[in-house]
């Protein structure tokens, strides 16, 4: 019996013909253990390895052009003209916006960023009034591990606050408000003798002057006059302090007026800048809304694990935000869908740190 010809509409609905893919197309390929151990080189195989790792490996290298940018020198046209900066800080070629949300500083990320502040290698810092406090507080009291599963219950019965999970006693926060109100009452009296404005980057850079601790995030952004914005301040332990304080001794202003303009500012007067902005909610529009300010950021990366069905802006890719002009038409923008906890590091790893130039030009 003569074997049959399988269904042609089968045949042509599997055997469809490919076109031939474009010269220079990439091929899969991820890290070959036969190798041996070698993490440089297994992060650099992310690229190539699909998927997430690939928006890794990307983000890996706008970060680095953002560097590179930054190395530059200044024109000369523009290094011999007035810095309109109002935060002082020295001119670069590029101007690198970090933002992150509090939970990171709660987390061990808070040594990954402290590294980039100590060092120099960032020019703005965005953060929530949780990523000012808790830095803070690790210096007073210690954050400890914990589970996801622990009883909120229980918990809540024994004093003890969990963050996803980390466990923070709430003793810490009363070892906060100790430390935080002296420095509420100084700030009040050089506002009532001195005529001094406050403003939360200024408070924050005065809370870095006065806890002195080099384990600190922004003890360095004090040291190396990196400006600090945190335009929902009042929204944590530290507006805690701040109502109870208004009851003691009320009369404290700190002003938002004049810190959108310092924020601003620090895009409008920029040559180039980048965007790093881990997490979303109100320190990734406020980051993205400053540089709309210039018709967008050069450069960009965003790491979070929002999602953009919903239309909130946590979620959005960077894409909405070329619709907005919060980013240059012409960049090359990085989403990598992932916990910052990750990632980050391994970016750092891949980045800042392995750049020596950079490493040696702010020590």
């Amino acid at each position: 019996m003569a074997a049959e010809a399988p269904p042609s509409l089968a045949t042509d609905a599997v055997l469809v013909e490919s076109v031939v893919m474009p010269e220079g197309s990439e091929t899969v390929k991820g890290y070959d253990f036969n190798n041996g151990i070698d993490y440089h080189e297994l992060l650099k195989s992310y690229r190539t390895s699909g998927f997430q790792a690939t928006n890794l490996g990307l983000a890996v290298q706008e970060i680095n052009r953002m560097i590179n940018k930054k190395l530059e020198p200044v024109p000369v046209n523009e290094a011999e003209s007035i810095n309109l900066n109002p935060c002082g800080r020295d001119k670069t070629n590029c101007t690198i916006f970090l933002s992150y949300t509090s939970n990171l500083i709660s987390a061990g990320v808070r040594e990954t960023i402290r590294y980039l502040v100590q060092h120099n290698m960032v020019d703005c810092l965005v953060t929530s009034a949780g990523g000012v406090e808790e830095d803070f507080i690790k210096c007073l009291a210690p954050t400890y591990l914990g589970d996801f599963h622990l009883k909120g219950k229980e918990l809540r019965e024994k004093g003890i606050n969990r963050i996803g999970n980390l466990l923070v006693p709430n003793d810490n926060y009363c070892k906060f408000e100790d430390w935080l109100m002296p420095i509420l009452d100084q700030m009040l009296l050089e506002q009532k003798e001195q005529g001094m404005l406050w403003t939360p980057s200024k408070m924050i850079a005065r809370l870095g002057k006065e806890i002195d601790n080099p384990e600190s995030v922004y003890y360095w952004a004090y040291k190396n006059n990196i400006p600090v914005f945190s335009p929902g301040i009042t929204d944590g332990s530290i507006g805690d302090m701040v109502y109870f304080h208004s009851y003691k001794k009320p009369g404290l202003v700190i002003d938002l007026v004049e810190d959108i303009r310092r924020m601003n500012s620090q895009a409008v007067y920029a040559l180039n800048t980048g965007m790093i902005i881990l997490g979303g909610g109100l320190i990734k529009h406020h980051t993205c809304n400053a540089n709309l300010m210039r018709n967008g950021a050069d450069f960009a990366v965003f790491v979070n694990t929002g999602q953009e069905f919903d239309g909130s802006d946590s979620g959005a890719r960077p894409d909405e935000a070329i619709s907005w002009g919060k980013i240059r038409k012409d960049a090359s923008p990085v989403k990598v869908y992932a916990d910052a906890s990750l990632v980050f590091p391994l970016l750092v790893a891949e980045t800042f740190a392995r750049n020596k130039s950079l490493v040696k030009a702010t020590k």
